[in-house]
């Protein structure tokens, strides 16, 4: 088996199990989780095949799709090192997290349309790994969309799911406008939207390098991976399964906005890099405050994806991206594990998501508890695991770079040891505080075993060394740069200082400021209009909510209304058209109300007093 054949059975495998699932299986739920399973499991195995047969090499597949006179579109792969590393870790993680929702989702009644779901979302996601060209990952950057709008509303009998989907369609629409605007310049730029061909004339002249392309195309990262002032959508996509969470929210949908700067890194110039370096900073403290208002533990794990996904593009914009990628590889590991660790806590206290609702999890759930708290320690980047390699390199880089990023993304890893420390000391310690809690129970086993390997890897993922030859290619570029810059040594000493503070002081902090097992929010109880202030995360969703509902609509309205009774009554129709619109609007005053008659009764006296006055005579 060639590695195209490879590729392309990894890529079909998921939409043969939607297929399957859609036409014959929609009421058996058993049957479309194991169809959708071995499909996870085929997409890992033929993902490993193409990995073998690529070698050291790349693999390069096209094949035409459409042909509009002049204008081809084709549809293949470009799967290279960072490909490879990029569609091994998705595989893997959406293996495990499949295995998991088998538990998680055993009594849910739409339990196929939930794995359906998650088949054609792979399917998606794969897509846009393997994409050669930007056409074909608008394609299926779109499919991500939907599934990932299907998915966040899959408990669609409840409000909030239901507005949650949508809020993540629009916003995400938002976004992709600029991208498709981009990927139309990009066309009429270089005459191709290929990637490899686009690299080879930017190689060939750098002054093609076009700061307006880069900044469209960035808005499809902007809105995916829910960076400013795209963001609002992430926390409230919390409304769906936990499992969705984990996938989607963690390690594959919103790091896909990521993944693609990456593929494109060669088309951004300094200025818009450095636009993207503050930008993913920005983001990062920002949503590490908006985490210490949040009660709901899976809002706190978003606003903690928000930050990192922060992190990783302020390595992008620092010119990094192979540290950016190391960071979207580690990352996914330790934040699956933490919102399936959630997602057990979660069903083991019969679906309580209240932290000060919980307590004393640790002895009723060992094996979770445990895990999560490997995973925390990743997070807050403490050292040898996972998330200390990529954080610290990220750190370091901005370190060189600039003193002011620097400091406020160290500023960002003291927040985010504080609020995880703040979610372990009131979850997994004290007393429960619920009966919900005190009856929790411990997982079965296709729950813990993916949190037990993603455990495992939340401390070796990091380990560059172990990694096989083919895969982070351009994370070892990147290390190397790194390494060889000027004042590496220094930048090094004072980061391994700094971030083992962060971790020590913000875990140790949390502790002495809530206490185990607190029963109440002490920031909330000490300083309420500072908490009131990061719970209302600086009023982002109420302004846009006014934007839509008496800017937005009202001009809608306006253009609504030219467009009826101008456009289409008097300018297309005519003099008919006039006379409709008078007949429509005298029509109208028919309201069958006696309140209405008296006021055009009023009217019409007022009408023959200015008549009968000569009122009008003196204009």
């Amino acid at each position: 088996m060639t590695a195209t054949q490879s590729l392309l059975a990894a890529l079909l495998a998921p939409l043969l199990s939607a297929a399957l699932i859609t036409f014959f299986f929609r009421r058996r739920g058993v049957i479309a989780s194991t169809i959708s399973v071995v499909a996870a499991a085929a997409i890992f195995i033929f993902s490993l095949f193409a990995i073998r047969e690529m070698g050291t090499g790349s693999v390069v597949a096209s094949w035409d799709w459409l042909t509009f006179g002049n204008f081809n579109v084709s549809m293949g792969f470009f799967f290279d090192g960072t490909a490879a590393t990029m569609l091994t870790m998705v595989a893997f993680v959406g293996f495990l997290i499949h295995v998991f929702s088998l538990g998680y989702m055993a009594d849910d009644k739409a339990r196929a349309r939930f794995f359906g779901g998650l088949s054609i979302f792979m399917f998606s996601m794969l897509g846009i790994i393997l994409a050669d060209n930007l056409i074909m990952i608008f394609v299926f950057w779109e499919l991500v969309g939907f599934s990932s709008y299907m998915l966040i509303g899959h408990y669609l009998d409840t409000e909030e799911a239901a507005a949650a989907s949508k809020k993540a369609f629009i916003v995400n629409r938002i976004g992709d406008l600029g991208f498709l605007v981009g990927i139309v310049y990009a066309y009429w730029h270089f005459g191709t939207t290929n990637i490899s061909e686009m690299h080879g004339i930017v190689a060939a002249n750098a002054d093609l390098v076009n700061a307006v392309i880069a900044a469209c195309l960035m808005c499809g990262f902007i809105g995916k991976s829910a960076q400013f002032p795209l963001h609002v959508w992430l926390p409230d996509a919390m409304a769906g399964p936990t499992p969705v969470s984990a996938l989607i929210h963690a390690a594959t949908m919103v790091a896909a906005g990521v993944y693609f700067l990456i593929r494109i890194a060669f088309l951004f110039p300094e200025s818009v890099l450095g636009g993207i370096g503050i930008l993913g900073t920005s983001v990062a403290v920002y949503a590490g405050f908006c985490a210490y208002g949040q009660n709901d533990i899976k809002k706190i794990l978003a606003y903690s994806t928000l930050s990192q996904l922060g992190y990783m593009a302020a390595a992008f914009g620092l010119g990094f991206p192979g540290i950016a990628l190391f960071h979207l590889i580690t990352h996914a590991f330790f934040k699956a594990l933490l919102f399936l660790g959630a997602g057990s806590i979660i069903h083991g206290c019969h679906h309580e998501q209240d932290i000060f609702k919980m307590g004393g999890i640790f002895k009723k759930m060992p094996i979770t508890s445990i895990t999560f708290v490997l995973g925390v320690l990743a997070l807050c980047g403490v050292y040898g695991f996972s998330g200390f390699y990529s954080k610290d390199a990220i750190l370091i880089a901005a370190g060189l770079d600039g003193t002011l990023l620097f400091f406020l993304l160290t500023g960002g890893a003291f927040l985010t040891a504080g609020y995880m420390g703040r979610l372990v000391w009131i979850v997994f310690f004290g007393k429960p505080k619920s009966d919900a809690a005190s009856h929790a129970h411990e997982s079965g086993f296709t729950m813990l075993l993916p949190l037990i390997v993603l455990a495992v890897l939340s401390v070796t993922g990091g380990w560059l060394q172990f990694w096989p030859e083919q895969l982070g290619h351009i994370i070892h570029l990147d290390e190397v740069k790194l390494h060889n810059a000027a004042g590496y040594a220094d930048k090094h000493h004072l980061v391994l200082i700094l971030g083992s503070a962060a971790w020590i002081v913000g875990l140790l902090g949390s502790l002495l400021f809530y206490g185990k097992g607190a029963t109440e929010d002490q920031l909330e109880k000490r300083a309420a209009p500072v908490y009131g202030f990061l719970k209302d995360r600086l009023w982002f969703d109420e302004i846009y909510g006014y934007y839509v509902a008496k800017i937005q609509q009202r001009f809608a309205g306006l253009l609504s209304v030219l467009d009826v009774f101008v456009i289409k009554g008097v300018l297309v129709r005519g003099s008919a058209g006039l006379v409709g619109l008078i007949g429509m609007c005298s029509k109208s005053q028919h309201v069958g109300s006696i309140h209405g008659y008296v006021y055009w009764f009023l009217a019409g006296l007022i009408f023959f007093w200015v008549v009968a006055t000569g009122v009008l005579k003196a204009f």
